[in-house]
């Protein structure tokens, strides 16, 4: 028995070895970092919007869904931001292939972890709001009326929205996303400090919510749009969910992904570069003569080492064939101005 014993925990022990090893797969983590990046985004986000439903305005807000979508995208970058870039957004994932920034052979994967990732957190909050779903729908699951909760899981536009007009908000929203995302991230042009791009990007979710969300709740992501409707189809609510508003269900599928591929390539056509930058360190002194800006008093005439604390230099090149003297730049200011960006 106590051999028996033995082999079965070595088998066991050889087993989990082995899903290890198969675990630490590049593609088999990145796929997992989509996984969950986008579960904590969405049960964060969809928990917001069941607070405003369900509490009829009381206990939640539309401020409040946008806050939790854009802190639920901040808190999915940290989750797997190291790991495969913490797309959760499959309209950005297209638009990474498409631009040649992403090979194409990742995009089955990273969709169908933000698919699955998605998908369960609708479950999740299906589950957590249960009772609260049929209080308040009275035991009858709708997708549209005064008692509809269908539209806690996926985006419904209001009546007087047209499909292509709001076909275009979509494509608009979403050009607007990755031409933003692009910025952020552009080393060549001002970035987020580092540390700083988590944050920086769910604010920019909660900029686009707060100020161009209302005419189609800006779905912006198919991940976000499909996979919960689908489970919505699944859970009891029917095939209304594909019918309602004139069959707005492909609208979030098809409309973002062209518009994260429109605004990347007006950032990369307009903005972006490829040509090399010219060289932040001082070159040679009979090419270059150094002018210093004081943007804060000196505390001491001769540093070893640049801090927040001394001065900044700017070098600015001088022609030694005009025969012009360099001539002093008076200070700026007496306070600290943070030029290190630009």
């Amino acid at each position: 028995m106590a051999q028996a014993d033995k082999d079965n925990w070595m088998v066991s022990s050889t087993m989990i070895m082995r899903i290890q090893a198969k675990m630490q797969r590049k593609m088999v983590r990145e796929f997992l970092g989509e996984l969950m990046s986008t579960y904590v985004m969405m049960v964060f986000g969809l928990g917001s919007v069941a607070h405003m439903v369900l509490g009829e305005n009381k206990l939640g807000s539309y401020l409040g869904v946008n806050l939790g979508f854009g802190f639920g995208v901040t808190m999915g970058v940290h989750v797997a931001g190291g790991i495969s870039g913490a797309h959760m957004n499959s309209a950005v994932t297209f638009a990474s292939c498409a631009l040649g920034r992403m090979s194409w052979k990742k995009f089955p994967v990273y969709v169908l972890g933000q698919f699955l990732g998605s998908f369960l957190a609708a479950a999740t909050i299906y589950g957590l709001f249960y009772t609260s779903i049929n209080h308040f729908s009275g035991g009858h699951l709708t997708v549209t009326g005064p008692t509809a909760t269908a539209g806690i899981f996926a985006t419904y536009p209001p009546s007087h929205m047209t499909l292509w007009w709001g076909f275009l908000n979509e494509v608009l929203l979403t050009g607007l996303l990755q031409l933003c995302l692009f910025a952020i991230m552009d080393k060549q042009n001002n970035p987020a400090m580092e540390g700083t791009q988590a944050l920086v990007i769910g604010i920019l979710v909660v900029i686009i919510g707060v100020s161009l969300g209302m005419n189609t709740g800006y779905a912006i992501n198919p991940s976000r749009d499909l996979p919960p409707r689908f489970f919505t189809f699944i859970a009891g609510w029917g095939s209304e969910v594909f019918r309602a508003r004139g069959n707005w269900w492909w609208v979030p599928v098809v409309a973002p992904p062209l518009g994260a591929y429109i605004g990347g390539i007006i950032y990369l056509l307009f903005l972006g570069s490829n040509t090399p930058r010219e060289p932040k360190t001082p070159m040679e002194p009979k090419m270059y003569e150094e002018h210093r800006i004081s943007v804060l008093p000196k505390t001491r005439s001769h540093a070893s080492k640049a801090s927040p604390l001394t001065p900044v230099s700017v070098s600015s090149k001088i022609s030694h064939k005009s025969g012009l003297a360099a001539q002093p730049v008076s200070p700026l200011s007496d306070s600290a101005i943070s030029i290190e960006h630009f």
